[in-house]
């Protein structure tokens, strides 16, 4: 007889894709309300003169068909392009303290917001109000707060390239760097650590480089879910033999099985392509003992080779040339004994044999990693590990190999690129004053993590956001609410309502703005805006719908009249210019980064043009001039990674969600329907503490010196194919559990993906 599984908890037995991704897509057209406009719209997502996808930044392919969408990215093109409104008649029939008790699925499923609003105390609701006092307002608040460097500036990676550069222009020219960034929680690590091991904080793959690779790594990343058009990729070099070896510790359904929806044999046949040729289930924490144990083995292979009269298995010219550091690294990995791998990893010593010897046995290849490897107290040097592995075979800066980062929002790469920086370097400032005649701030200001500190202490009084959800979206919700709603001034640029507008500050504004499928029409005609994707490939993105209402600014039109508002003529820089023709914001980039040279000419050419990426080219831009071994010490992540009570807990995201928007409440390939609340657990850890697979349990952070203790009741234990002493739960409802102070102290990203926590039986 079949154990029966708790509610809203099934097997789902299908492959990711195929005809389930495209009846969901159909559900969400539905949904919307927008079925044949619909359609329509999703047939110009990625193409030549259509819009980027608002979804995340896998690279566009050459545009070969018309059908360059995918499930999720299906969801992020309706979502925004909705049938449904939010107007002021909605607000005075809801108070904001009712919309606190709604979901956040329930918030944003409103629809598209259509007039400028600010929030009413004597009411307790937001009430329309005219762009011109809107921005006198918000101009009068910042400049009444004295010291710039009491502002805060938030960037959702969903700005465009002109709206970003715009906002870093006008921000600096306030007079700060507090540009707390939706990059400080994903790829900082990305970011901090790269530039040390190759002198930049980039990828060097490109799209092509996959059909020249001869195995492909992937560590911590669910493409089905979170970068779904990667699939394609996978699937193609899945059935041309590549070897796809993959370290996570959930059996992810995409990369186990794929159905391409746009292959017709596939679908007609109800057949799939599995995708992993081994999977490595590593432990939540254990990354960097997994990566050790990879580079000790190929040292250990290598040795074996030359005794036996062979050339070795190490590049020895490529490390002789390009490198530096791998006397330490190799001390280092000695030193590690495989027993010690072997428990901090989770992974038997055979499976990190089998997964060296593919990577001995290859050519080139690509590594990819996403927010598992990224969103660790040891994150960076987890990347640098990474790094040091390829490096190792020569598989950075030659065709069909290097470090593919996997980013999350469409422009998160592009955003940094253009300045959204809390550390300017002599360049950046350079170029500001090259083109605009005046030098902004030097010193360093506040990232994600010391934005919220400096608001919940009082330091901070402003926060603007370009985007985004900052509140929900960063860790430890109860002091982060707690300290936004102490803020004299918050204003939110928006195309929908999420909860951190209901984060009432003394003075609360929402500006609604244009999305990536609206038409942009200005002074000079319909624009274009520009993105990066996680390739470095830059191209344009025009939408073509008409905009929700006739009252909507483009995110560029914002920030040009908060700018003027604000400045007052200072610095004499013409926002009104800029913003009538983009074109002139594209000059502007290019005379500040010169590695844009060209870039309107550029931009027009279809499918756009790749940054510089110097390690590409074997170019390293390192205090060394070369890429640098780099060595991380120890194994665990945090000092309570092998106690017995203790158990590693990593947020993920649904498969109805991207970020912290939720489309809805099924996560099919995890068999979850109609519910969030639960946490995954493998079943010899809740025999272990007396549970069983449905019982409702507490949770309890059990991180040491940061703070006091985070909790949350009342959860769903979840019986999964899990590694034992680790836990996966929903972001973001499991960001009550983390620590504000839970981070990597390299780089300040959350360390989402590693919370030890404490599990009991549920309280009465």
């Amino acid at each position: 007889m079949q154990e029966k599984r708790p509610d809203g908890i099934g097997t789902y037995t299908s492959p990711a894709g195929g005809w389930g991704a495209l009846k969901a897509v159909a559900r969400t057209l539905k949904h919307q309300q927008i079925v044949a406009q619909g359609a329509t719209t999703l047939l110009k997502a990625n193409q030549p003169e259509g819009f980027d996808c608002p979804g995340c930044a896998w690279p566009d392919p050459k545009h070969t068909s018309s059908f360059e969408f995918c499930e999720n990215g299906a969801k992020a093109i309706t979502w925004e392009s909705t049938s449904k409104r939010v107007e002021p008649s909605f607000f005075a029939e809801h108070p904001v303290s009712e919309l606190w008790t709604w979901t956040d699925h329930k918030l944003e499923d409103q629809g598209r917001l259509t007039h400028p609003l600010i929030y009413d105390h004597d009411t307790d609701r937001y009430k329309s109000i005219e762009w011109p006092e809107a921005f006198s307002i918000i101009g009068v608040e910042l400049n009444r707060i004295g010291d710039p460097n009491r502002a805060e500036f938030y960037t959702s990676g969903r700005a465009s390239n002109e709206a970003a550069f715009l906002f870093q222009l006008f921000v600096r020219a306030y007079g700060t760097n507090n540009f707390p960034d939706c990059s400080n929680m994903c790829h900082e690590a990305t970011s901090v650590g790269l530039p040390k091991s190759i002198g930049i904080g980039k990828g060097t793959v490109t799209l092509e480089d996959f059909d020249h690779c001869d195995a492909i790594f992937s560590f911590g990343h669910n493409p089905g879910t979170n970068h779904p058009r990667m699939m394609t990729t996978l699937h193609e070099a899945s059935r041309r033999g590549v070897p796809i070896v993959v370290f996570n510790p959930l059996k992810e359904r995409a990369l186990d099985k794929f159905a391409a929806p746009q292959n017709p044999i596939e679908m007609a046949t109800l057949s799939s392509t599995p995708i992993a040729s081994e999977y490595h289930q590593v432990r939540i924490g254990g990354d960097i003992a997994a990566l050790k144990g990879l580079m000790k083995r190929v040292f250990e292979r290598d040795a074996e080779d030359l005794a036996g009269g062979g050339g070795g298995f190490l590049d020895r010219i490529f490390i002789a040339e390009h490198t530096a550091g791998i006397d330490d690294l190799r001390r280092d990995l000695e030193a590690t004994t495989w027993g010690e791998i072997v428990k901090s990893s989770g992974l038997s010593q055979d499976a990190l044999f089998r997964a060296a010897e593919t990577y001995i046995r290859a050519k080139k290849v690509i590594l990819c990693y996403g927010m598992g490897i990224t969103q660790h107290s040891r994150g960076t040097l987890a990347i640098q590990q990474i790094a040091n592995l390829l490096m190792l075979r020569g598989n950075i800066g030659r065709e069909g190999a290097g470090i593919c980062p996997l980013r999350g929002h469409s422009n998160v790469q592009g955003d940094r690129t253009v300045g959204i920086t809390e550390a300017p370097d002599k360049a950046l400032i350079d170029g500001i004053e090259r083109a605009f005649g005046f030098r902004p701030p030097e010193e360093k200001g506040h990232n994600a993590i010391e934005a919220i500190e400096a608001i919940r202490s009082g330091r901070s009084k402003a926060l603007v956001c370009l985007g985004g959800n900052l509140a929900v979206a960063i860790s430890d919700p109860e002091l982060v609410f707690d300290g936004m709603k102490k803020l004299d001034l918050a204003v939110h640029i928006a195309t929908k309502l999420n909860r951190s507008h209901l984060l009432v500050a003394r003075t609360s504004i929402i500006l609604p703005c244009l999305g990536r499928t609206d038409l942009d029409t200005q002074s000079s005609g319909p624009q274009s805006v520009t993105v990066e994707d996680s390739m470095s490939m830059v191209h344009a993105s025009r939408g073509f719908l008409n905009p929700p209402s006739a009252l909507l600014k483009s995110e560029p039109a914002i920030i040009g009249e908060i700018a003027k508002a604000t400045l007052r003529g200072k610095y004499h820089i013409d926002w009104d210019g800029m913003v009538s023709d983009y074109d002139r914001i594209r000059d502007k980039i290019e005379e500040v980064f010169p590695i844009f040279y060209d870039f309107n000419k550029r931009v027009r050419v279809k499918g756009g043009f790749r940054l510089d990426i110097p390690p590409s080219y074997r170019r390293w831009n390192t205090a060394t001039g070369k890429a640098t071994f780099l060595v991380a010490e120890g194994l665990n992540e945090d000092p309570l990674f092998n106690h017995p009570d203790t158990l590693m807990l990593t947020t993920i995201r649904s498969h109805d969600q991207y970020n912290t928007t939720i489309y809805g409440l099924d996560d099919r390939y995890r068999g979850v329907w109609g519910r969030r609340d639960v946490i995954f657990m493998n079943k010899e850890d809740l025999a272990m503490r007396g549970l069983s697979d449905g019982d409702r349990i507490d949770i309890a952070s059990n991180v040491r010196g940061k703070g006091p203790t985070r909790s949350v009741r009342g959860f769903t234990a979840v019986a999964y194919n899990i590694p034992v002493g680790s836990v996966a739960g929903y972001y973001p409802e499991m960001n009550a559990v983390i620590p504000l102070g839970h981070f990597d102290p390299l780089s300040g990203t959350p360390a989402f993906k590693g919370i030890p926590i404490t599990i009991a039986a549920a309280g009465g």
